[in-house]
């Protein structure tokens, strides 16, 4: 167990790192909900709405190794701070919009930046660096779990919005939620007094080197680049959901209020399966359960599919599927720290968050694209379950094989 100064010091830390994953994510993973609304109102194609959702996540992914390597030079706060501020803009934006390009500003570069500041790499930088080695997985898995509230209360509360007022009125609640980053980024930013533990055991990467180096030996290394590989597939599958289910349960005649509490539903499972991940990547091989997440995951996305949609296997969907969800990211995170150490995991995240973010434009834009073209989502979910069952066997190959030398030993 901690001892009680160092959880004194640790908790306000974690406390601020969950609230700002918790609306950042949540905020985000809402967005969907305003699919239908927005496109009929100005006049925007399913395709034009999940472009500019797609941008967000090629920005965000292009901009995360970028903050990463500023944390190391800047600390946290700063960079932080700079993407809370730039969350409630691109809100804003979004409310202000009359076509295309607004949308496209707001929430496409304006909050894909912000989320490469505040989100789940960043995030999961600061819990690790607050906790001692013993306790960083569960606490990873805590802060996940913590992070997951957002979706449960953003998806409801902007859906009501939507229906009692308009869709404006909406994103001005999203806007106002997102007022709530400001503090969280200040109890999160104390991670900046804290020392940098030296990494225990075989690390590959020195704390000397520079940050171009540690790039070049990470993508020399094998299981970095499966684990990183398999990242795109995750977030190809997971922002499709996000973006398009809205839009295929109105297709099926479902209540729209059925969206936003399949949304609100993944984020209540999340926290479960945060917890859970977060536990057991501190008793088992990490990126095994990795491979085992995305196969389950990718056998419930067909099944959901093949499957008539009604209300209640669309919230059974949603409770597995959100088990399944953000366990990923406390493994990967606890998986680089264990690789790499804790100076630079913040940019190595980046690094594999972008292989996550070019899943994440297929999954959104290619989505939208197939069912402009075809009329259905069939095509777009067996790509994804097909391609998601080949990441988890690759995953799972990579973790079984025998362990790889490492890179460089550890500095003395």
């Amino acid at each position: 167990m901690p001892s009680p100064a160092s959880l004194r010091t640790a908790l306000p830390i974690l406390i601020g790192a969950s609230l700002m994953l918790s609306l950042s994510m949540g905020l985000r993973q809402s967005l969907g909900i305003f699919v239908p609304p927005v496109t009929r109102d100005l006049g925007l194609s399913i395709a034009d709405m999940t472009l500019a959702v797609a941008i967000q996540n090629v920005a965000w992914g292009v901009v995360q190794p970028f903050t990463g390597a500023l944390v190391a030079r800047l600390g946290f706060r700063p960079i932080m701070l700079t993407g809370a501020l730039t969350y409630i803009l691109g809100l804003l934006l979004m409310f202000w919009a009359n076509g295309f390009l607004m949308i496209m500003l707001g929430a496409g570069i304006c909050i894909g930046i912000a989320l490469a500041c505040l989100a789940s790499s960043i995030s999961m930088a600061v819990a690790s660096r607050a906790v001692s080695g013993a306790h960083r997985s569960l606490a990873l898995g805590m802060v996940s779990a913590a992070g997951s509230l957002g979706a449960m209360v953003a998806a409801p509360i902007g859906q009501l919005l939507i229906q009692g007022f308009d869709w404006r009125i909406g994103i001005l609640g999203f806007a106002v939620l997102a007022g709530g980053l400001l503090p969280a980024v200040w109890l999160a930013g104390k991670v900046d007094r804290l020392p940098i533990a030296p990494l225990a055991g075989n690390g590959l990467l020195g704390e000397g080197q520079n940050g171009g180096e540690i790039i070049r030996r990470a993508l020399r290394h094998g299981p970095f680049l499966i684990m990183a590989g398999s990242y795109s597939v995750c977030g190809m599958q997971l922002v499709f959901l996000t973006t398009h289910l809205p839009s295929y349960l109105e297709i099926c005649g479902m209540d729209p209020m059925l969206s936003a509490q399949a949304l609100g539903l993944i984020g209540g499972f999340n926290m479960l399966g945060s917890l859970f991940y977060g536990w057991a990547g501190g008793r088992w091989n990490k990126r095994a359960l990795l491979g085992k997440i995305y196969i389950l995951r990718s056998l419930t996305l067909a099944a959901y599919f093949v499957l008539p949609a009604t209300p209640a296997s669309t919230l059974l969907f949603a409770a597995i599927i959100g088990f399944l969800w953000f366990g990923v990211v406390p493994l990967i995170a606890g998986a680089i720290s264990d690789m790499f150490g804790l100076r630079w995991q913040p940019m190595l995240q980046g690094v594999a968050f972008l292989s996550h973010q070019l899943g994440s434009f297929i999954g959104a834009y290619g989505g939208g694209l197939v069912y402009d073209l075809l009329g259905s989502y069939n095509v777009a979910w067996k790509t994804g379950v097909t391609l998601g069952l080949i990441a988890g066997i690759a995953q799972l190959c990579s973790a079984w094989r025998r362990q790889d030398p490492p890179l460089a030993a550890a500095p003395a």
